[in-house]
């Protein structure tokens, strides 16, 4: 069996990161109206958006409880829990 050099596993590992996907989408939300702070998590960017360098999956409240499975994490968001506790 071949196996690839060191150097270039380092190199493949480094890059992946960088490839876009769907998952990024949520690395950067808006601020919804009526909030200056950003939710659990993120950081303003002193703009109109709050940014964090993990990908969340979250969703706007729009004023209501959140879902089964879902934790308030301020601003007007709701975070999906993972693997049941965060």
């Amino acid at each position: 069996m071949r196996t690839l050099p060191l150097s270039l596993t380092a190199v493949l590992l480094a890059v992946a990161p960088l490839i876009p996907s769907s998952a990024l989408a949520q690395k950067r939300i808006p601020k919804l109206p009526g909030y200056d702070e950003c939710p659990l998590g993120y950081v303003n960017d002193l703009k109109q958006h709050c940014n964090s360098p993990i990908y969340y999956e979250v969703k706007p409240t729009a004023g209501k409880a959140c879902d089964s499975g879902w934790m308030n994490i301020g601003a007007g968001y709701c975070k999906k829990k993972t693997l049941g506790i965060f």
